[in-house]
């Protein structure tokens, strides 16, 4: 079996109880085809960058699978039918990352990080 990272954006028009529903839908259909959806990370309601469809936001879900490649395909055939759904994207990874994403993940102080990447500099010279 194989890791993936799939996220998929939901109308905005939608309520978090329907997209959780969604969700539960296609983790339904990895786990019936013999994978798992290891993790799932609900962002929220988020502006996307142009109108897709005539929609301005999009309610985002990053799920962690471990699956077979049938699988996947067959969540992604099922994801392209549906029309609360108006994005999605399956990446292939090495290993499935342990503990919350990126955009979850608490922010760190630019300042601190850019006098540490100083220091280091000065100590190479």
């Amino acid at each position: 079996m194989s890791f993936y990272e799939h996220v998929f954006i939901a109308r905005q028009d939608l309520s978090s109880a329907q997209v959780e529903d969604i969700t539960k839908k296609y983790a339904s259909v990895i786990e019936t085809m013999g994978g798992k959806v290891t993790k799932r990370e609900y962002w929220g309601l988020r502006n996307l960058a142009y109108r897709i469809n005539k929609n301005r936001k999009g309610y985002y879900v990053l799920m962690n699978i471990d699956a077979p490649a049938a699988a996947v395909k067959e969540m992604e055939r099922l994801i392209r039918i549906d029309e609360d759904v108006i994005r999605h994207l399956t990446v292939k990874v090495d290993e499935l990352e342990e503990g919350p994403s990126v955009m979850l993940a608490p922010k760190t102080n630019k300042k601190e990080e850019d006098i540490l990447l100083d220091t280091e500099e000065r100590e190479e010279f």
